[in-house]
């Protein structure tokens, strides 16, 4: 908890910091018995039973392709929640099981196996994939032909189903339609890729570079080191944690026992706050997280997050990884209580309900700051730092055999995410690393498509309320000031501020030319309009055509 915090506490959040302290005590002997039990478990698993170590990434039409084939055949062992998946938590898949081809979650397109026998042993599959993202488009505010010519590969050696070591490069010159463009100019930076480098042109040249060694020693556990991303939820978007920004160093464990699966890992990240254009004026950031997902039934999944974010070197002290946060099981907030931390921790939930054999409804909620009696009191704190997201997915709707619906609304308070200290607020490489929107919006989403065989058509719409500064004052929206600069203590409601509405909507047709490779001609048409309470108004019609094997999320609509 921040010093800031603990030095206006009230008499009865100074009994909660000595029950927090006591907690604290018990929380380390149930840890020692927790861990004692845990590997005992693991122990009596030690059969190889072909773990397969390799990660599978995931876009949004492959994770509209798993959830049908969740839904439809719910089991205890598959863990929805925490993405990318690793191969062997999707043995049982099977595109059949949704009666139309799709790029196959074990794909293995232009491999090959050598030394394959009945032993199992001495086995080494290459993978090779060939990445491209070639798309020409008009935008229509502007009047200008724009070109994205994005190329890569994806590479990946397997042996003995149990080590793997994956490496992806992509890069390549891009221009984007003026809503997306005018993102790049402020902060110099491409949301997931990295840094910007403008063309004389106007278009901006990138590359990027990700990857991982992954080993299974058993079908319990999964080490991991690399530099990549992380998902939680089964929504589209995360309040806890989502893809948006670009891709950091981590180490990881993956432990998956009985009905629970638990993931642990240790992030390097990086600050933009101080950036002046030279690399070392970049800060690190260093992250704990830690992630415990539990099957009740098979139907019925809860999920326990937390996180501690804090700054490294600064002009003030040097400071790197700290052990206090190597522990790998939960509860950090009596630990931030016990060394008196200015550390950025965070709480959450994920929870989601399969019914019917169709339907989907999931939901989250994320505590950056927690005290009761300001919330009873219904004052507008600006400490009442909360988040809650609510959906739905529903398949084969309305028993039309490939009809997909999705409906999902996200909100966030003010000063969400947000730290006293810049250095330590939720964002990496100068992005947020939860919500693309920071915090102090209401957000509504919507989506439906239709596949058969080859083809898909799909939309997509959006329509959200941003509460943006007003006069150089900071309500709560930009996650990258520090909330000391706050106006006033109450009076805090969400969406304060220059009320700027955003509409998006995203009409797309898409045809697998080759499904096995996720090779696919897309064209689609993309209408966006934005006006605030200062009289701003904005319409920016775009229309594309494509054809990709990409296999990340990109996003367009923040």
């Amino acid at each position: 908890m921040d010093s800031l915090l603990l030095s206006i506490c009230t008499k009865e959040k100074i009994s909660e910091v000595i029950f927090l302290k006591q907690l604290k005590n018990s929380y380390v002997l149930n840890t020692r018995c927790f861990l004692l039990a845990f590997c005992f478990s693991a122990l009596s698993f030690v059969s190889q039973n072909d773990p397969q170590a390799q990660n599978s990434f995931i876009n949004q039409e492959t994770q509209q392709t798993i959830d049908q084939w969740d839904i439809k055949y719910p089991s205890l062992e598959f863990h929805s929640s925490f993405k990318p998946y690793i191969s062997s938590t999707l043995q049982n898949f099977s595109d059949t099981s949704i009666h139309y081809a799709h790029y196959a979650i074990k794909n293995f397109f232009l491999s090959k196996t050598f030394n394959e026998g009945p032993t199992k042993r001495n086995q080494y599959s290459f993978q090779v994939l060939p990445l491209i993202d070639l798309q020409g488009g008009y935008d229509v505010l502007t009047s200008k032909l724009l070109l994205e010519t994005i190329g890569g590969v994806h590479t990946k050696l397997n042996i003995n189903n149990d080590f793997t070591f994956a490496l992806t490069a992509i890069g390549g010159k891009v221009s984007y339609p003026n809503f997306i463009d005018t993102s790049i100019q402020t902060t110099g930076l491409i949301p997931g890729l990295g840094r910007a480098f403008k063309n004389s042109d106007g278009s901006y040249g990138f590359s990027n570079v990700t990857g991982y060694v992954s080993y299974s020693p058993n079908k319990i556990f999964n080490f991991q080191a690399g530099k990549d991303k992380h998902f939680i939820g089964d929504g589209y978007r995360s309040l806890l944690l989502s893809d948006f920004s670009n891709s950091n160093p981590y180490v990881g464990i993956n432990a998956n026992i009985w009905r629970i699966q638990y993931n642990v890992w240790y992030s390097w990240m990086k600050d933009f706050s101080r950036y002046d254009g030279s690399q070392k004026s970049l800060q690190n950031k260093y992250g704990t997280f830690h992630y415990l997902s539990f099957n009740a039934f098979k139907e019925l999944n809860i999920s326990f997050f937390e996180n501690v974010v804090w700054q490294g070197t600064d002009t003030n002290r040097v400071r790197t990884f700290d052990v206090n946060y190597l522990n790998p099981i939960v509860f950090y907030r009596p630990q931030e209580y016990s060394v008196g931390s200015p550390d950025n921790s965070m709480m959450g939930l994920n929870f989601s309900a399969k019914l019917f054999g169709s339907l989907k409804i999931y939901a989250q909620a994320v505590a950056d700051e927690f005290y009761l009696k300001e919330i009873r009191a219904r004052k507008g704190w600006w400490a009442n730092k909360q988040g809650w997201q609510f959906g739905a997915k529903y398949i084969n709707a309305f028993k039309i055999k490939g009809l997909t619906m999705q409906v999902e609304y996200n909100q966030v308070r003010p000063y969400t995410y947000s730290h006293g200290s810049v250095q330590q607020n939720y964002a990496n490489y100068g992005q947020p690393l939860a919500h693309p929107f920071g915090a102090n919006f209401k957000e509504y989403l919507g989506f439906l498509s239709y596949r058969a065989n080859r083809w898909m058509i799909s939309f997509q719409g959006l329509s959200a309320t941003i509460g943006m500064d007003t006069l150089n004052s900071n309500l709560g929206q930009n996650i990258f000031l520090s909330y000391t600069t706050r106006p006033y203590e109450y009076g805090h409601k969400t969406t304060q501020g220059n009320k700027r509405k955003l509409m998006q909507s995203d009409i797309k047709f898409t045809y697998y030319l080759i499904p096995q490779m996720n090779l696919r001609l897309e064209v689609g048409y993309i209408q966006r309009s934005m006006k605030d309470d200062l009289g701003y108004v904005l319409q920016s019609p775009y229309v594309y055509l494509g054809i990709k094997t990409s296999i990340h999320q990109f996003y367009r609509d923040y």
